[in-house]
């Protein structure tokens, strides 16, 4: 509760009418409520009896009326004047929540080439709803830790920081999910997580999503945590708390048995690897020769950080998209063109089709158009011309695409929804589930 001093009892010190003083007081969402102050202050401190009561630390080695008023009852009198850069932790939160939609423009050259149409892209995104998706793969939180700095260290060469907020958010597998869930989809996630507070999180955020997690528990490995020190809207350091051996025989069988009693009920199934060990190749080849059997169209992404990563090994999918770097990693070429290196990595993985991402220049298209070997390769530019993180555009990209190829849509088209996605989900900090909503919004 804040008290505005009322323009009588200021006197000449009221340099802005009270009315707006209050309006601006009011306007603090931290403020639960505020009130013109025009009486004594220890008559309203003897009516309201608050725990505390804070002034400016100013008035620290003055006479403050107030201390009587609060011994009383018991009351404390604080002297504070708060963070000297910082006037609200809604400053710092600022870039999690913003997004500036006038930065995203639609391919039009690329759509007329295709012939591709606004209302029919749109169409596409409606009948997510009537889809359901089981999404297996490696759970990530990933927490944004923002910082002051304080200057650099006398003793070494360091920068010194000091942390004032953390926010976290579901990321891997679990944002795959919850991306899938708020385009409409009905969602399942199977993945591991240790047995840990982290996991809690994950879980709470995960119903919070309408995601169906069936998470096994693996006392072996902790949560994977990501955090990211931030300092004025650039990352600093990551760090990231992680084991990366291959889960046990007993969990692979586990997952195995979760995913063949809901394959006969689901219309896709999508691989999300980040190669810290959930999907070991056994699991992975008896995945998809069940998913197979039963018709199930599927898709892929395996991020590899280092050198070891090989999308390849999800053979069959329907839809891979990996970047450039990961492509040549599997293809072991360090050298082809971007059109024979999508080629290599199709013909290694049978896949039917490639989406190579290429960071800021956007998207190659390497697509299945007909029969055998009838293949055309095309491209789209990144959408977004003023990103914020890019660490979410691989997955928003992933499962709208696959989402837009499980609704019937062409591979042109999922490649023009899922950069639309993509563009979407980097244009804020942080791993925001999608919504349906935002991509009409942006066809409208």
């Amino acid at each position: 509760m804040v008290a505005v001093v009322s323009d009588r009892l200021a006197g000449n010190a009221a340099h802005v009418p009270e009315q707006m003083r209050l309006e601006g007081v009011q306007s603090n969402s931290w403020v639960d409520d505020a009130f013109i102050m025009d009486e004594p202050v220890a008559e309203i401190i003897a009516r309201l009896r608050p725990d505390f009561v804070v002034k400016g630390k100013e008035h620290e080695a003055l006479f403050n009326p107030e201390a009587a008023a609060l011994e009383q009852y018991g009351g404390k009198l604080l002297f504070s004047s708060g963070e000297t850069v910082f006037s609200s932790l809604d400053l710092i939160r600022k870039e999690f929540h913003d997004f500036d939609p006038r930065s995203i423009a639609l391919p039009t050259e690329y759509m007329t080439r295709h012939g591709i149409e606004c209302q029919r892209l749109a169409s596409l995104a409606a009948q997510f709803s009537n889809l359901r998706v089981c999404v297996v793969g490696d759970l990530i939180i990933d927490e944004y830790i923002t910082c002051q700095p304080l200057g650099m260290s006398q003793e070494d060469p360091t920068i010194v920081v000091t942390p004032i907020d953390s926010i976290r958010f579901i990321g891997g597998a679990g944002i795959v999910a919850a991306h899938a869930a708020g385009l409409g989809a009905a969602v399942h996630l199977l993945t591991i997580a240790g047995a840990d507070s982290t996991r809690e999180f994950a879980d709470a955020g995960l119903r919070e999503a309408a995601v169906q997690a069936r998470v096994l528990v693996d006392d072996s490995r902790p949560t994977t945590l990501k955090q990211r020190f931030r300092c004025k809207g650039k990352t600093l350091l990551r760090v990231s708390h992680l084991h990366q051996g291959a889960i046990s025989a007993g969990l692979q069988a586990g997952i195995l048995a979760e995913l063949e009693g809901m394959l006969d009920d689901i219309d896709l199934l999508v691989f999300s690897d980040f190669n810290y060990g959930c999907l070991p190749q056994p699991l992975v080849d008896q995945m998809i020769r069940s998913a197979g059997a039963r018709g199930v169209l599927m898709a892929a992404d395996s991020q590899s950080s280092s050198q070891v990563g090989d999308i390849s090994r999800f053979q069959g999918m329907t839809l891979l998209t990996p970047t450039e770097r990961e492509a040549r990693i599997s293809a072991r070429n360090h050298e082809a063109g971007l059109v024979v290196l999508a080629e290599a990595l199709r013909s290694q993985s049978l896949a039917k089709n490639i989406l190579l991402k290429l960071g800021e220049e956007g998207l190659l298209i390497h697509a299945c158009i007909g029969e055998a070997n009838d293949w055309l390769t095309d491209r789209v530019s990144a959408l977004n011309a003023a990103p914020k993180d890019v660490a979410g555009a691989g997955d928003s990209l992933l499962i709208t695409s696959a989402l837009t190829l499980a609704s019937g849509g062409t591979i042109w088209e999922a490649a023009c929804l899922g950069s639309l996605a993509a563009a979407v989900q980097v244009g804020r900090v942080g791993n925001t589930p999608l919504k349906t909503a935002e991509l009409l919004q942006e066809l409208a």
